[in-house]
């Protein structure tokens, strides 16, 4: 380890909520030289645009689908985009360095970057590209023609297309993860429950009771919850059966596309439901998959960090989150990530400060 020495910045957020924002398969690493979480982008779904055909590489560490565009992160910080392109979505904002996060609208793009701030690039008739002006923020969200931030302090910011109140959050300060979706947006709380407001003609904006979620997902009009126990719960729309989730308790990560949903499993593999017409909700085969992402009638995976293509970190024979507490065990001394549970796709918990959260139960 000498021989290739890495120099690891844990960046801290927020006032005694105890949240760390990492930007990688669950978290966000601020690392040099290289980024350990690195991995290749697969594709699959509709294609017309190419936007299910991302490019080749082994350096993005986090992913993002828009109805027929897309983006990838890179562990240099830098973005690619792919895809339909008619209104600049792809047109990634310069200078394009310094990004951790990603998302992407129905034809608009956002970035966070690691001082705070926000870019947004493409459709920008409704205002949807119009970040504030601050440097406070730790996740985005993209919806049809409208986004969301969630700033430092726990609070949500909206703006855009509101013609449904879908970006008008709720108050409070409380808030630790955000999805935006057609025209309904979710956001998890501090305590394990959600809130939704906006569209809600099928109810997909009124989520279930109940303080044991960990992670939220929004489509087009069906929402997603994975639980602390590792099940997954869904609501709203179902014609196509994209809001019936498949039953058990080992999935760790959730997606919602247009009309289709996928879940990333412990054992790394993937599976998808709901509409189905052009292939988005059969992903590949396989478990070395770390991160899903679901687009209109496309989906994304990233794929295992280069550390573990050659089996388990702890030899347990399957691709498990809590490998990474090995692997930081091993390498990132002192810094432990078995104090901390996954939290929606970019978030920790610091178990540790928060024991009582609900995301702190290990699967």
């Amino acid at each position: 380890m000498e021989e290739n020495q890495m120099n690891v910045q844990i960046r801290r957020w927020g006032r005694g909520v105890g949240f760390y924002l990492f930007v990688s398969f669950f978290f966000i690493l601020i690392v040099s030289p290289s980024a350990i979480f690195a991995g290749s982008v697969k594709g699959w779904g509709y294609n017309y645009y190419g936007e299910a055909m991302p490019p080749d590489g082994n350096n993005f560490i986090a992913i993002a689908a828009g109805y027929f565009h897309s983006l990838a992160l890179k562990s240099d910080g830098s973005i690619v985009a792919w895809g339909y392109n008619s209104d600049g979505e792809c047109n990634v904002t310069s200078p394009n360095m310094g990004f951790v996060a990603i998302t992407a609208g129905m034809l608009h793009s956002l970035a966070l970057k690691s001082d705070g701030s926000i870019r947004g690039w493409g459709y920008n008739s409704y205002g949807e590209c119009n970040v504030p002006a601050e440097n406070n923020f730790i996740a985005i969200a993209a919806g049809d023609y409208y986004s969301l931030a969630l700033k430092s302090d726990g609070s949500i910011r909206g703006w855009g297309y509101n013609y449904d109140g879908q970006a008008t959050p709720p108050d409070g300060n409380n808030f630790i993860a955000i999805a935006a979706g057609g025209a309904h947006s979710l956001a998890l709380k501090s305590d394990g429950s959600i809130k939704g407001w906006g569209y809600n003609y099928a109810g997909e904006a009124t989520p279930p009771d109940g303080n044991n979620f960990i992670a939220i997902a929004a489509g087009y009009e069906h929402s997603l919850a994975l639980k602390s126990d590792g099940s997954i719960v869904a609501w709203g729309w179902n014609s196509f059966g994209q809001a019936t989730p498949p039953a058990g308790n080992n999935f760790i990560a959730i997606a919602a596309g247009y009309e289709h949903s996928l879940a990333l499993k412990s054992d790394g593999s993937i599976v998808g439901w709901g509409r189905n017409n052009y292939g988005q909700a059969t992903p590949p085969a396989g478990n070395n998959f770390i991160a899903i992402a679901a687009g209109q009638y496309h989906s994304l995976a990233l794929s295992r960090c280069p550390f573990a293509l050659a089996g388990d970190l702890d030899d347990t024979g399957s691709v498990d989150i809590w490998d990474l507490n090995v692997f930081a065990d091993k390498w990132l001394s002192p810094y432990n990530f078995s104090d901390f549970a996954p939290l929606a796709g970019n978030w920790l918990v610091d178990c540790y400060a928060d024991p009582n959260n609900p995301a702190c139960v290990h699967k």
